[in-house]
């Protein structure tokens, strides 16, 4: 009987945070769906699949990009090892403060900062490598600029052995000139990686296609890219991470 009660506390308590979170994103991605952009928070399945392939159990220093209301964080906190520590960046104040009211655990970092200033908030903080970082981050409604400058500053902190994920939604569709076309992720991370693996995962709302990185980053081609971009653009961002 008292086992059946804590079940049901327990269980109570679980819906209660997640409707909470659900409320919390979905007026995040009312306010400002450009940022945000999704309907919803992102399932189970794609935390999991974000995953796979990370070096979860021996590893010591994680970043999160795009935390949200925490439905990867959670999972990732789930499968760390006790001495590890997570950085979860989120620009969003109000999610930041859900994730502040929903998550105790001493090993998450919660930083309320653009992702091209983590290269600033990990020196801050005394760390000199990443073994794995997941990315939430809409690339598609992110300047061209400022993808190169988060991935450029993430290259200081990560190996041969460091591994990036990064969803997109299988809809993804960008508007360039004003028309709308097919956005893919995989020929910008194919930049800076030599291995991209794909997997579509459909158990998601929206269904939502799951790039895992590895390799060390090959700076040549997205630094000339970043060179033939205006100055006063790439000025701006970087100042932001200096």
């Amino acid at each position: 009987m008292i086992k059946t009660i804590g079940a049901c506390k327990r269980s109570l308590a679980r819906a209660t945070r997640e409707i909470r979170s659900f409320k919390a994103f979905a007026l995040a991605a009312a306010s400002d769906f450009q940022s945000i952009a999704s309907i919803a928070p992102s399932s189970r399945h794609l935390a999991c699949a974000m995953l796979e392939g990370l070096p979860i159990d021996s590893a010591t220093t994680v970043v999160e990009l795009g935390a949200g209301t925490g439905a990867i964080t959670r999972v990732l906190l789930e499968k760390l090892p006790r001495h590890a520590t997570l950085l979860a960046f989120e620009i969003n104040p109000d999610l930041i403060q859900c994730m502040r009211e929903s998550f105790s655990d001493p090993r998450l970092v919660l930083v309320n900062s653009r992702a091209e200033n983590l290269g600033r908030e990990l020196h801050r903080r005394g760390y000199q490598r990443v073994d794995a970082v997941v990315s939430s981050l809409s690339l598609r409604f992110m300047p061209d600029d400022r993808q190169r400058i988060m991935l450029e500053t993430l290259d200081p902190f990560m190996d041969e052995r460091s591994v990036y994920t990064q969803y997109q939604y299988v809809h993804g569709l960008r508007f360039e000139n004003g028309k709308a076309r097919r956005h893919t992720s995989l020929p910008f991370l194919s930049q800076y990686f030599d291995s991209i693996k794909c997997r579509t995962i459909w158990r998601n709302l929206p269904p939502a296609q799951v790039f895992t990185c590895r390799g060390r980053f090959r700076n040549g081609p997205a630094l000339q890219a970043r060179a033939r971009t205006k100055p006063h653009s790439a000025g701006s961002l970087a100042s932001e991470q200096a």
